[in-house]
């Protein structure tokens, strides 16, 4: 059974391996954190945000500083798609944002069927007496 997990990710709890939902390419262990199989892009924040004053003119520009912050891209290496995006500290690690507890998650998915594209919650009957 496949799990989905973010809107691009999603995790074959047989294998417990992470995978592409656009191309379905095994990006790595379950175990370990999906970015560890991704491409990275380590983006200067001066690119995304660019200085709204003069830099030749202002020290502060209103555009993060390249030595504070850095912006990293993550990509599936087959495909090309964007998966996530973190602004991180220069010289930090990749936060490790989903640790995933595998047998816990199996045994919560051992009773349901697989969800194959995301869904959402039930539709607001107006006039129903429920509602906002």
């Amino acid at each position: 059974m496949k799990v989905l997990m973010t809107e691009y990710l999603r995790i074959d709890l047989e294998a417990q391996q992470w995978e592409c939902r656009v191309c379905d390419h095994v990006v790595g262990p379950a175990a370990n954190s999906y970015k560890e199989g991704l491409l990275v892009y380590d983006r200067d924040p001066r690119e995304i945000h660019p200085p709204v004053i003069d830099p030749a003119k202002y020290r502060f520009t209103f555009s993060p500083d390249p030595e504070w912050v850095r912006i990293l891209e993550y990509y599936c290496p087959h495909c090309g798609t964007q998966v996530e995006t973190e602004y991180a500290v220069p010289g930090h690690p990749p936060l490790y944002d989903m640790e995933v507890d595998l047998p816990a998650l199996k045994a919560q998915w051992s009773t349901r069927e697989e969800v194959k594209e995301p869904v959402s919650g039930p539709e607001v009957v107006l006039g129903a007496g429920h509602g906002h």
